[in-house]
């Protein structure tokens, strides 16, 4: 038989008859990482199968084998997740509608990673070309170095493809791509137009190869097609002016549509999901009605509803840096969430605009930043935040006022005190419980006529203090027990000198006991959310790693924790009923009253 028989028999046999493999996920040979040329994937009679029956077929085995496709989504459980199935499973496109921060791209995302089969393209091609996609006698003009006789203007590959595969014949190399891979964001903004969508002529091959404006060779691919085989995640769908949403409906209708005058039809086989804010997605004109139609499932998407799922949420997306000799309290992490939880609840904040999660995150990794400038980087002790750390937040909260003037001061003044009341609101969670009248009057006792100084950078400051012998100020804690107000005039702390914690606080004895019990508690609190969030398959971020990236378990032996500690007791202290503390107007000094 000649090479020119056998190529039409390899191809015609591949092209006829059933895939020869066993399949993994939906279309996936179990081999396939061992084909990894044309010869080899025609002898599989490789068989691909659509977008949209991929994402149907994987999810049901999923479902049948009891496997989460979502993982890394958090608090949609009972929510939006049953709508995602339900759509999917129907093979419909999506548009998620929700406020800004509520995790509708990286629902996008996890869908492509998780529920689209690899496939083989041909490597070196920037728009996923699968070969047997094209028809059969495209193939073998190609192996046979013939010119392709086209019947009907439609593109099947590119025209880079064609060229590889006319140079290389049946040792064409293979790449097998995962969803990951197929998966293709695109922030609408004005300035994106139709021919970013849909593709263009580019003038430059024409001059440069002397080709026909309409001929395939000058066409340059817009995004439809470098996500083919995919999904294109369409951001805030409703930017895009009503001319380039009409470039989207033949898609949705039809599987295909045109670039311009260019008279070649193109079948990206994509799956479209996309987004909008709902103040976007209910004005009138936003979205054209034919779209919105095409879009058959609406999907809406929300906050996190439970305290638990935003604290889940932070762990998972928190960017640690590779930090090490760091921990995360889970009652600093609590303080975070419930601030952003306050804010998107507060009829004074513009709910329409919405209070990003990512604000949440983003305020967690700058109060981290405050403990490595403040005392971690400088002097060599772990990283573990305070609550006077989180008054630094207001960079990274984005938030609008809505029934006052929404003015930096306003909105520093207003995070401050919702600030305020949520620390208190914790620091009742953790002792409100186990202290009693006779264990508030022990502790009165102990703070008449003495302070505890409180300080963010108490290791600096205790330096200046040896090499001034004078610390001018310091920001104390003081008793009201006789309804005086005590001044500590020499500037000095309570302890001639110190300004550790855990030296101040072996002035206050009974005082040092209560925080013996709560460090238990906190502990046992501590174990119980690594727990979660393992159950969770988070990265927890909660153990506490030395530099060395070791677990070290008596975590509580170290002086940062403890002060960590020590200030969530003098707020409850500030806040008990009466109080027993006050604090100075400075944010992160006290003083007795």
């Amino acid at each position: 038989m000649s090479d020119k028989d056998s190529i039409l028999e390899l191809v015609k046999s591949s092209y006829s008859n059933a895939p020869s493999y066993k399949q993994d996920y939906c279309g996936l040979p179990e081999n396939y990482k061992d084909i990894t040329t044309l010869q080899q994937l025609l002898e599989s009679n490789y068989k691909y199968r659509p977008t949209k029956i991929q994402l149907r077929e994987n999810l049901i085995a999923k479902i049948k084998n009891n496997e989460n496709p979502f993982k890394g989504i958090i608090g949609f459980e009972e929510t939006v997740i049953p709508a995602v199935k339900r759509a999917l499973l129907a093979g419909h496109d999506i548009l998620f509608v929700g406020h800004i921060g509520q995790g509708k791209t990286k629902l996008a995302e996890i869908l492509s990673e998780n529920l689209l089969s690899p496939i083989p393209v041909v490597e070196g091609t920037i728009t996923n070309d699968i070969p047997t996609e094209m028809p059969y006698s495209h193939l073998i003009s190609l192996l046979q170095d013939k010119d392709i006789h086209r019947a009907l203007p439609e593109f099947f590959v590119s025209k880079d493809c064609e060229e590889i595969i006319k140079n290389n014949k049946l040792n064409t190399k293979i790449k097998w791509i995962d969803g990951k891979a197929r998966y293709r964001y695109i922030l609408a903004t004005p300035d994106i137009s139709v021919k970013d969508l849909v593709g263009q002529i580019d003038v430059v091959k024409v001059i440069k190869k002397g080709i026909e404006v309409f001929d395939i060779d000058s066409y340059s691919p817009g995004y439809l097609l470098q996500a083919r085989y995919g999904i294109l995640c369409l951001d805030e769908l409703p930017v895009l002016d009503p001319r380039k949403q009409v470039a989207l409906l033949s898609v949705l209708q039809e599987g295909r549509f045109t670039t311009g005058a260019y008279p070649v039809f193109f079948r990206p086989d994509v799956k479209i999901i996309a987004t909008a804010n709902p103040i976007d997605y209910t004005h009138s004109g936003k979205i054209i009605e034919p779209l919105a139609d095409r879009l058959r499932s609406h999907i809406e998407t929300h906050y996190p509803r439970s305290l638990d799922d935003e604290i889940l949420i932070l762990i998972q997306e928190i960017d640690m840096l590779v930090r090490k000799n760091t921990f995360l309290p889970i009652f600093i992490l609590k303080t975070v969430a419930r601030i952003f939880q306050s804010l998107r609840n507060n009829p004074e904040v513009n709910n329409e605009r919405g209070v990003s999660v990512r604000s949440t995150i983003h305020s967690l990794e700058i109060i981290i930043g405050e403990v490595e400038v403040k005392r971690s980087v400088l002097n060599d002790v772990p990283t573990i935040p305070r609550l006077s750390d989180i008054y630094c937040m207001f960079q990274s909260s984005k938030f609008e006022l809505d029934e006052i003037e929404d003015t930096t001061e306003n909105k520093i003044n207003f995070l401050n005190n919702t600030i305020n009341e949520i620390i208190r609101e914790t620091a009742r969670e953790y002792f409100a419980k186990f202290i009693d009248s006779e264990d508030l009057l022990n502790i009165k006792k102990e703070f008449k006529n003495k302070v505890f100084t409180v300080l963010q950078n108490q290791y600096q400051k205790q330096q200046q203090q040896r090499q001034k012998k004078l610390v001018s100020s310091p920001p104390n804690f003081k008793s009201n027990t006789d309804g005086s107000n005590i001044s500590n005039s020499s500037g000095s702390d309570s302890m001639g000198g110190s300004l550790l914690y855990s030296d101040q606080l072996k002035q206050f004895p009974f005082t040092g006991k209560i925080v013996n019990r709560a460090m238990e508690k906190i502990k046992d609190e501590q174990t119980e959310y690594i727990r979660k969030a393992r159950n969770a398959n988070i990265s927890t971020n909660l153990e506490y790693l030395d530099h060395n990236n070791e677990t070290i378990g008596d975590f509580d032996k170290h002086e940062e924790t403890m002060a960590t500690i020590i200030e969530l007791f003098l707020e409850y202290l500030r806040f008990s009923n009466p109080p027993i503390l006050d604090r100075k107007e400075n944010t992160f000094e006290y003083m007795e009253i």
